[in-house]
């Protein structure tokens, strides 16, 4: 006697779950709404080991990145021109496929030897560059001068 109500119990948690989840279910299905994002802002970083490419819209959130890293490059060749050019690529695609972003204002931080491929590449996918900015940081005053020698 004791077997079947405990049996029965849990045949009603059972459905009782199963009337929730699919209640929520229910609720949540929506349609996807796509986005999309007509102008930005292409974010490369590029330094002497590596160049990053960031793609935000105009707000400063971030919509798609790439590296010479995430590239698959390593080593002395992520230092390249060519690497930077890749990456730079690469975000733009994802970019003007998912969002169909048609134009870019391009800010450039760091002395590395990406910096104008990169914005080249960013034409070559088909991106309007309408202005190229510097934000480099200049110092203040440099790095403290090395301990006098004593002779």
């Amino acid at each position: 006697m004791s077997e079947a109500p405990e049996s029965a119990g849990k045949e009603t948690v059972e459905k009782a779950a199963a009337d929730k989840t699919a209640a929520g279910k229910a609720t949540k299905s929506r349609k996807k709404i796509k986005r999309q994002v007509i102008e930005g802002v292409a974010h490369i970083y590029a330094s002497f080991n590596n160049t990053i490419v960031t793609i935000t819209d105009l707000q400063g959130n971030a919509v798609a990145w790439s590296s010479a890293a995430s590239c698959g490059y390593r080593g002395s060749r992520k230092s390249t021109p060519y690497a930077a050019g890749e990456a730079a690529s690469k975000a733009a695609q994802v970019v003007i496929e998912n969002l169909g972003m048609k134009a870019v204002h391009v800010k450039t931080r760091g002395p590395g030897p990406g910096r104008e491929s990169a914005v080249r590449a960013l034409h070559a996918a088909g991106l309007k560059i309408l202005s190229i900015t510097d934000a480099t940081g200049i110092p203040f005053n440099g790095c403290r001068d090395p301990k006098r020698r004593r002779v």
